[in-house]
């Protein structure tokens, strides 16, 4: 096993050397459109990210001094690149289960890639770190196949939801009345004048739990509160993103989401949310920056 790692650790070594050239960030090796990078995790797999493939994600977004401003799991296809050193190269570097850091342009990521705004604690001319460990890889046929084998499994499923959702309601003797998409919003404290704008830095804490009640997320039981950039992509589930929209600077505040606004119907990439399964999330709304 020592030889075979060897072996892999100098196979990377020599990939790394065809593609790259001395780089002025130390440990990360500079690609010839100009990406810098660094293997974290290295795996002895023949499954290789491609453009066009649909990965499943653990992701992380950094200043160069390493300060963490969103952290999460996300699937999508990576797409061929149309201008030099796209972050969807990146993911064209490592395989399953393999890991790296890369340094990008953070108007190349934020505009060129994302179509957003860059937020405000980033220069727009600068630099920025993005870490991910490729957890899943589909090809597109896999992923289409998978697709419709489910949703022909799931004909009947957005009705059962629909009912299971108004008998919780019901149930629970909540007289709410939903927004147009369908999401429920109760205000259990009130919080100050402050509204969310697209670009804001927020940081909340969230517990997330299904109708049952059974808990599937919490942030406070791991007493670590959740930050993003409010408008960005890959931040938050649709419904989420509606929701915080709603809400001022200390508020707390319970949304129970549809699967449409949630998972829908192929449910979390994880597998913990199921499909078409309606979900509460009680939010507390920390700060706005």
């Amino acid at each position: 096993m020592l030889k075979k790692n060897w072996i892999l650790f100098l196979l990377a070594g020599a990939l790394i050397a065809s593609c790259s050239r001395s780089s002025e960030y130390p440990g990360y090796s500079e690609s010839n459109t100009g990406i810098y990078y660094k293997l974290l995790k290295i795996n002895d797999t023949e499954s290789r990210c491609k453009y066009g493939d649909f990965i499943t994600t653990d992701i992380t977004y950094k200043t160069l001094n390493d300060s963490v401003f969103f952290k999460g799991r996300r699937k999508f296809q990576i797409n061929k690149p149309t201008f030099p050193g796209s972050v969807d190269e990146c993911f064209t570097l490592i395989g399953e289960e393999e890991s790296a850091s890369f340094i990008v342009s953070v108007n190349d990521f934020f505009v060129n890639t994302l179509g957003s705004s860059v937020p405000g604690f980033l220069n727009v001319t600068g630099k920025m770190k993005i870490e991910a460990e490729i957890v899943d890889i589909q090809t597109p046929e896999e992923y289409q196949k998978e697709k419709e084998a489910f949703i022909k499994w799931t004909d009947d499923f957005g009705e059962y939801e629909k009912v299971i959702l108004r008998q919780y309601i019901e149930h629970s003797r909540l007289r709410l009345k939903p927004s147009s998409n369908g999401l429920y919003y109760l205000v259990i404290k009130p919080g100050n004048e402050n509204p969310v704008s697209i670009g804001d830095t927020i940081v909340v804490h969230y517990e997330g739990r299904f109708l049952n009640g059974k808990f599937f997320d919490s942030t406070r039981k791991r007493n670590e509160a959740f930050q993003f950039v409010y408008g960005q992509q890959w931040q938050v589930i649709k419904g989420m993103e509606e929701a915080i929209g709603m809400m001022h600077e200390g508020e707390r505040a319970v949304f129970i989401l549809p699967s449409d606004m949630a998972f829908g119907e192929t449910g979390s990439s994880t597998g913990i949310i199921p499909p078409f399964t309606s979900l509460i999330f009680e939010v507390e709304l920390l700060s706005i920056n």
